[in-house]
């Protein structure tokens, strides 16, 4: 009989709506933005076990510490690092590592890249129940903080159950909170997210469930809710689009309405943006991609992305959109 590992306590979260970690998105001045307007935790994006080790010794050399390669703010807590790789000796001492300064480990089972499942890594985990126990094992047992984990439900539509096994495994090896993104790895981003999976789920473990997929208003957050029992909700793209997506939620679950966000408050709010990027290291093509992001869904939203794509520096940028602005408040 399988001996099961308690669950780590898992932080206090102020709001039930988390948001999702993104490659190249999920930058350290968004979550602050998306922590500002009410998201309950932020995850950094996902990050390679084996760049953990390399950074290190690099930055060992030049008197830094590893804050300097996975940047983030104290405002951000409680704030989750998301890493990816199955080597179990880098495992261990990347999560080493990284333990000290976040609240969470979050393991990646649901990256559907191909750059990311051909290194074993990722969804492609989904396949390898043996290897997958050893991971869980090996990270729940290098660290004292609560380890996470995220996936896909499964590779292709014929073993698109496979995440209920791997969720036994997560309860039996001590994980704390799993979040389901329920599309395959076949899917990528295409077609719908099965919900109904999130219910099944949330029906066979005894650890907090994170519904991801497919939320894309504050009515969608309330029905993935009812619908699935799920205990968060996980929000990627849309909240890359709409940061206010979580203080409208907040709105929406407490009066059962809210506010629509004005093309002004987006705009002034990005400004905020901009402002915490000077503290990390963003670079600007990042940068410009939230701007194109936060004037999506907004009146003449479109014209101001036109014009996005010939700005080459955020003093560029500052001034186009600085123009923009003082033009809506005429």
């Amino acid at each position: 009989r399988m001996i099961t590992t308690m669950a780590r306590a898992l932080p206090t979260f102020s709001s039930p709506f988390f948001l999702a970690p993104m490659a190249g998105v999920s930058d350290p001045a968004l979550r602050l933005v998306c922590r500002e307007l009410g998201a309950g935790l932020v995850v950094t994006e996902l990050t390679s076990i084996h760049a953990i080790i390399a950074k290190e010794e690099l930055l060992k050399r030049e008197g830094k510490a590893i804050y300097d390669f996975l940047q983030f703010s104290e405002k951000e807590r409680p704030v989750s690092v998301q890493l990816f790789g199955s080597d179990l000796v880098v495992l261990e001492r990347a999560a080493k590592i990284v333990e000290p300064y976040f609240d969470i480990i979050d393991y990646n089972m649901g990256c559907p890249a191909p750059h990311i499942t051909c290194q074993m890594a990722g969804a492609a985990l989904l396949q390898k129940p043996e290897l997958t126990r050893q991971i869980f094992r090996t990270l729940v047992g290098a660290v004292s903080k609560p380890v996470s984990l995220k996936m896909r439900c499964g590779v292709n539509d014929s073993n698109r159950l496979l995440f209920l096994d791997i969720a036994k495994i997560a309860v039996e090896e001590g994980i704390a909170m799993i979040t389901l993104h329920p599309r395959t790895v076949e899917q990528g981003y295409s077609g719908k997210a099965d919900w109904s999976l999130i219910r099944m789920l949330k029906e066979c473990v005894p650890i907090p469930v994170v519904g991801n997929g497919d939320v894309e208003t504050p009515e969608d957050a309330m029905r993935m809710i009812k619908e699935t029992g799920c205990d968060y909700v996980m929000m990627g793209r849309a909240a890359c689009k709409n940061p206010f997506i979580f203080t409208q939620m907040k709105q929406y679950f407490e009066t059962g309405q809210y506010h629509e966000i004005s093309f002004e408050e987006r705009i002034q709010y990005f400004f905020h943006y901009l402002e915490y990027s000077t503290r990390f290291t963003i670079n600007f093509a990042n940068i410009k991609m939230q701007a194109m992001n936060f004037t999506k869904g907004s009146r003449g939203g479109a014209r101001v992305r036109e014009a996005l794509i010939h700005v080459k520096n955020v003093s560029e940028l500052k001034e186009l959109l600085g123009k923009v602005y003082l033009q809506k408040e005429a």
